[in-house]
């Protein structure tokens, strides 16, 4: 012992000189790892020590953590315990000694100090958290730091150090993995000994309705066993009925905001409480507080909540007549806190955040409690030099290999009608619709005519099934294709065809109609008019290769008329399809001259000269 009262007076860092100090020790068989025997021997020598030196720094007045600071480690100076507690995390660490021998020693220590002595300590254990928790220390004295602190919780006062229990309680957060079960109550057991004490009979000259204050302190006994409420109807009878008279005066006696900036949570935040006074002389100040009414209130909405809970068993479940009850008067406490100032919506969001994220714990408890962690994949290590083998597929690939595959053990999948099914035009061009519509707001870069597959797919669909679309592609491009039904009416406006298009089109086709016309009333005149001969020399002239649709006049053969000489057959080949209606009608009534008074009396056939 006394090898190491002189251990941790020397300077330096204790890997220069912890291992040498327990082998002049214990001189154990191994030269760097202690047996069990030895481990425990080293134990016995550790805690006693640690008791004399907590003894002798009570008895000199002076705190645990700094007595003794003469040790200087760098720049600041250290007391003896902690760096008693360094020596022996540092052969924990590194696997010399046995590695729950640091959480004992700590233990010990907490159990030997007053409560102001164990803020010290708690510090102490707080920076070396990175430490304690690694694999090798932690497997082995996980356990003891949780019986520590819960030691620790039990002698603290859970209305004056609030601040020291939520550092301990965070602590075990960090140290514990999310998936440990220890930290979580899996069978759902609620702490029914916490019981809310009130009066039962009036006191003399009390001036505020005794019954409503019954009735509102009689809400706590369903608060902290909700189970009960669905197990017994009448329970939830009484509690509906207390609770719409507590709503009921909440609501007939709401807060200013004057009265909630006097009585504003943050000021409170240094004299808080986890508990309210329930004496009647006080109710009527309570229920003008404000965080007074949001603890009541968020305590239904906790209670609505675990009610309304999901994956319960049949018995537990509430009945349809509950639940419709449940959500009236959740309506109610959420309208409530949000009137309750100060910033009774966003605090009323905070809450609603809070207790959705809460059913998310809730699954995981009724799955099991499965591990959050996932375990890195392992990285297998190729020889250097090694060449790696390209696998080799029937079909040249991975997904074809698959695809026949799959097709030979369901032969009924080529055959399919519904494997390939082509879509209709309106539903294959609405996404490029919906870009072009301005108050989309969609940028230009992201539009579906960048897509050369998808444009080239939907011009094959528009050639099949929309041939006035597909005509629009060369004046407008790819977004002229778009039927038209699908644009606004803005959109709709620039692809459309412009008025004078239409009429000239229009006009163009009709004078088409027009000399086909004519050319009909030829040959049905010429045929009732001309005998058979003559119906053999039309047709022979209709069937004459030329580029015109004049109608070439032949004499009548059988009164010795001649042909039409060379000359007049080409200026007739010169006459243009385009020429005006007019012209065309009178074209038609020389020709029809020609046929009814015969060629050598009403025409003049001699060459122009």
């Amino acid at each position: 012992m006394e090898v190491f009262r002189r251990a941790i007076l020397q300077p330096g860092p204790p890997e220069s000189f912890a291992l040498q100090t327990v082998q002049q020790v214990i001189k154990p068989q191994k030269q760097t790892k202690l047996v069990q025997d030895e481990n425990q021997l080293l134990e016995n020598i550790l805690r006693t020590l640690l008791q004399e030196l907590v003894s002798s720094a009570v008895q000199s007045g002076e705190q645990i953590m700094q007595y003794g600071q003469s040790i200087d480690d760098g720049e600041t100076t250290q007391g003896r315990i902690p760096r008693l507690l360094d020596i022996v995390l540092y052969l924990c660490e590194n696997e010399h000694i046995e590695g729950g021998m640091i959480f004992q020693l700590l233990e010990d220590l907490t159990e030997m100090s007053t409560m102001r002595n164990c803020k010290d300590v708690f510090g102490y254990i707080e920076s070396k958290q990175d430490i304690l928790g690694k694999p090798e220390l932690f497997a082995r004295g996980k356990l003891v730091m949780l019986r520590t602190c819960n030691q620790l919780l039990r002698r603290l006062s859970k209305a004056n150090d609030v601040v020291f229990c939520g550092r301990i309680l965070m602590f075990l957060a960090h140290f514990f993995p999310l998936s440990e079960r220890s930290a979580v109550n899996i069978k759902g057991v609620f702490n029914t000994s916490n019981e809310t004490k009130y009066e039962k009979d009036p006191p003399d000259g009390i001036s505020i309705d005794f019954n409503f204050y019954k009735t509102f302190w009689s809400l706590q006994e369903h608060f902290c066993n909700p189970p009960s409420l669905t197990l017994a109807p009448t329970k939830w009878k009484k509690f509906t009925s207390g609770l719409m008279v507590v709503l009921n005066t909440f609501e007939a006696q709401p807060l200013s905001d004057e009265e909630g900036d006097a009585n504003s949570l943050e000021e409170e935040a240094a004299n808080f409480s986890i508990k309210y006074l329930t004496s009647s002389k006080l109710m009527g100040l309570e229920l003008k507080d404000p965080s007074f009414r949001r603890h009541i209130l968020v305590q239904c909405l906790i209670l609505f909540d675990y009610l309304k809970a999901p994956g319960k068993s049949e018995k537990d479940l509430p009945s349809d007549s509950m639940k419709e009850e449940i959500k009236s008067c959740e309506e109610r406490v959420k309208k409530l806190l949000e009137m309750t100032p100060p910033k009774g919506e966003n605090f009323l969001h905070k809450i609603e955040h809070i207790l959705e994220r809460e059913k998310n714990w809730v699954w995981w408890k009724r799955d099991g409690c499965p591990p959050f962690e996932k375990q890195p994949a392992e990285k297998k290590v190729v020889q250097e030099g090694a060449k790696k083998r390209r696998p080799r597929w029937r079909m040249g690939n991975k997904e074809l290999s698959l695809l026949w595959k799959w097709a030979d053990q369901n032969p009924n999948a080529l055959t399919d009608p519904q494997r390939v099914r082509t879509p209709a035009i309106t539903d294959y061009w609405k996404p490029l619709a919906d870009d072009m519509d301005p108050a989309a707001g969609i940028e230009a870069e992201y539009h579906h005519k960048n897509n050369r597959v998808y444009c080239w797919k939907g011009l094959r669909f528009s050639a099949r099934q929309d041939l006035e679309g597909f005509s629009r592609f060369t004046e407008f491009g790819i977004e002229g294709v778009v039927p038209l039904e699908l644009l606004t009416p803005e959109e709709r406006s620039k692809y459309q065809a412009k008025p004078n298009d239409k009429s000239k089109r229009a006009k163009k086709e009709e004078t088409k109609g027009a000399a086909h016309q004519v050319e009909e009333n030829q040959i049905a005149t010429a045929a009732n008019e001309i005998d058979g001969e003559g119906i053999r020399a039309v047709l022979e002239a209709s069937v004459t290769p030329t580029d015109t649709d004049a109608t070439v006049a032949t004499g009548d053969m059988s009164q010795g008329g001649s042909p039409i000489p060379d000359e007049h057959q080409k200026q007739s080949s010169d006459t243009d399809v385009g020429q005006e209606a007019g012209q065309m009608e009178a074209d038609a009534e020389v020709e029809a001259g020609m046929i009814d008074g015969g060629m050598d009396t009403e025409v003049d056939l001699d060459p122009v000269g």
